[in-house]
C-alpha cells in the first residue's frame, strides 16, 4: 500500500499501487449510484488513515484529508458518499466541519460518522447535534467499523438511487428540469475551476402545437420520446470530453454532455469543454440527426419535424449560470424568428451568429 502525496489543497488519495482511484466522470443519471462508492477519511494522524484504508480499500475508493480545512475544500469540489471524521483535530475540529457541511445545501446530504476516543454522553450528544449519523470509538475495532460504515453507505446509496429516479423525466427518459436546475450551476462552477469552455443549448421542437393538433397528443408524446432519444444517442461514443489531469476533479463535475427536458417540447443540453467551434459542430449534428428521422409533420413548412437551437458559449468561465441561460434563450428566439430548423449562437461579446441556411 502507498499513500500518494497531498495535492495543492492538502488532499491526498490513499490507494494500492496501480489501483484506479477514481472512475472517469460521466453524467448519465444513475452513474453516481452504480459507480464504486467514495469514502473520505479525515484525520490528522496518518496512521489512523492507514488502518482504515486497510479495512475499506477493497470496498470503496478511499480518500483522505489531514485537516478540517482541506476536508471542506475536498468535499466541495468532489463530494464523497460518506465521511469518517475525527473529532479532535488542530484548526477546525470535527464538530465544526460537520456543522459547516450540514449548513450547506450541496453537502448536507452526506452522512458523517465521527471517530473519537471520547465516550461521554455529552460528547455523543454534541456530535449528533452537529449532524453526525453515528460514532466509532477508538481504538478502532475492524469488525464494528466495517459493519457501521457499510450500513450507512448502503442507506446513502439507496437514497441516491431514489433521488436519481426522481431526476428522470417520466415521458422521455432523459434528465428532467429539476435535474437540470441542480446540475447547471455545478457545471458552471466546475468548468470555471478547470478553465474549460462550456456550452448550453436550448432546443425547441418546431411547430409542436400544430403537430399535437394534427396527430394527437399520443403521437406527440411518441415524437418527443424519439427526439429525446436521438439527442442523447448523438453524443454516445462521439463526444470527446475535455482532458483533465486530476482524476478526483474529473469525477467532481461531469465531463460528459447532459440532455434534459426543460419543459413541454423544449430540451436543454449541457456540453462541458465545448467552445464556439465545437458548439457549431454539435448543433449541426443534432439538427441533422432529427432531420434524418423524417418524422412526418404536415403542419411544418418542410413537411417533417425539425428543431430550433439557441446556443450560448462561455470560454472565460466568468459568465453567471443564469446569464448563460438568458443568452441561450435569446439565441433561440432569434433562430425561430429567422425561420427555424437552424441554430443561432450567442457568444460572450453579445454577438449572435446563425448556422448555415438549410434552404
Amino acid at each position: 500500500m502507498s499513500v500518494e502525496p497531498a495535492r495543492d489543497e492538502g488532499v491526498a488519495s490513499v490507494a494500492n499501487e496501480g489501483e484506479k482511484v477514481m472512475p472517469k466522470g460521466t453524467d448519465y443519471l444513475l452513474t453516481n449510484t452504480l459507480a464504486r462508492p467514495r469514502l473520505l477519511i479525515v484525520d490528522d494522524q496518518t496512521v489512523n488513515i492507514r488502518v482504515l484504508h486497510e479495512i475499506f480499500n477493497e470496498l470503496y475508493d478511499v480518500f483522505m484529508a489531514t485537516s478540517g480545512e482541506s476536508a471542506l475544500q475536498q468535499v466541495t469540489r468532489f463530494p464523497p458518499d460518506l465521511i469518517l471524521l475525527d473529532v479532535m483535530m488542530p484548526g477546525i475540529d470535527g464538530l465544526e466541519v460537520c456543522r459547516r457541511l450540514k449548513a450547506s445545501e450541496e453537502t448536507a446530504h452526506i452522512p458523517v460518522i465521527f471517530i473519537t476516543a471520547h465516550h461521554q454522553v455529552d460528547d455523543e450528544l454534541a456530535g449528533f447535534e452537529a449532524g453526525a449519523v453515528d460514532f466509532i470509538s477508538k481504538p478502532i475495532n475492524p469488525v464494528i467499523v466495517k459493519v457501521r460504515v457499510n450500513t450507512h453507505m448502503a442507506l446513502k446509496r439507496q437514497s441516491d438511487l431514489l433521488k436519481s429516479i426522481a431526476m428522470v423525466d417520466g415521458l422521455t427518459g432523459v434528465a428532467n428540469r429539476r435535474r437540470f436546475d441542480e446540475v447547471w450551476p455545478q457545471q458552471c462552477r466546475f468548468c470555471q475551476e478547470i478553465q474549460q469552455p462550456l456550452t448550453l443549448m436550448m432546443i425547441d421542437v418546431d411547430f409542436f402545437k400544430r403537430y399535437n393538433d394534427a396527430y394527437g397528443h399520443q403521437a406527440g408524446d411518441d415524437a418527443l420520446r424519439k427526439v429525446a432519444s436521438t439527442l442523447s444517442q448523438t453524443f454516445e461514443g462521439a463526444f470527446d470530453p475535455p482532458a483533465i489531469t486530476d482524476p478526483p476533479i474529473a469525477e467532481a463535475g461531469s465531463v460528459m454532455p447532459m440532455v434534459a427536458r426543460y419543459g413541454g417540447e423544449e430540451f436543454a443540453c449541457i456540453l462541458p469543454g465545448v467552445d464556439h467551434e465545437g458548439a457549431r459542430h454539435w448543433a449541426e449534428r443534432l439538427l441533422n440527426a432529427i432531420r434524418a428521422l423524417h418524422i412526418s409533420h404536415q403542419g411544418a413548412p418542410k413537411g417533417y419535424l425539425t428543431l430550433s437551437l439557441g446556443v450560448a458559449v462561455t470560454t472565460s468561465g466568468q459568465m453567471a449560470a443564469q446569464a448563460l441561460i438568458e443568452q441561450a434563450d435569446q439565441a433561440l428566439y432569434e433562430c425561430k424568428a429567422a425561420g427555424r430548423d437552424n441554430f443561432c449562437l450567442h457568444d460572450e461579446a453579445m454577438d449572435i451568429s446563425a448556422g448555415p441556411s438549410m434552404g
